[in-house]
């Protein structure tokens, strides 16, 4: 028997997500809390309309700070409305196509899927100077 640690390890990092989402669909976002969290759009468990995935083909970033409704969190996803441009978009996210997320204000992070990040970019093949489109979150962490 093989004992796969990096299919555990993701599952518990995607947990740690759904967790953080839980309270926030629960009590909401308390002081300064924010969550960045990074996706593939082209993930086949991932909803987003044609339009925002056009503009944000090879992988996007959410904020959920002040203006979100209708936090809904599955087993396999979760979904939420968001404004993009003043328009209140639905969309849903599968937790298999989470890169990442981070709140700033608590100083937390978590890289869930470094792999999966290096295949989206090997598959969209995103030139060197596109990957600076990347948030890195360790840029607004605080020290």
């Amino acid at each position: 028997m093989i004992i796969e640690y990096n299919k555990i390890l993701k599952k518990n990092l995607e947990n740690v997500l759904k967790e953080v989402l839980k309270i926030i669909s629960n009590e909401g976002l308390k002081k300064g809390h924010h969550l960045f969290i990074t996706f593939d759009p082209n993930n086949k468990g991932t909803k987003i309309p044609l339009w925002l995935k056009k503009q944000h083909p090879e992988i996007m970033t959410i904020v959920i700070q002040y203006e979100y409704w209708d936090l809904i969190i599955r087993k396999e996803d979760f979904s939420i409305r968001l404004s993009f441009n003043d328009i209140k978009t639905k969309i849903t996210i599968s937790f298999n196509s989470v890169v990442s997320f981070a709140d700033p204000y608590a100083n937390f992070g978590l890289k869930i899927q470094d792999k999966e990040l290096k295949k989206i970019k090997k598959r969209n093949k995103i030139k060197k100077s596109d990957s600076d489109k990347i948030i890195k979150f360790e840029n607004y962490l605080k020290n």
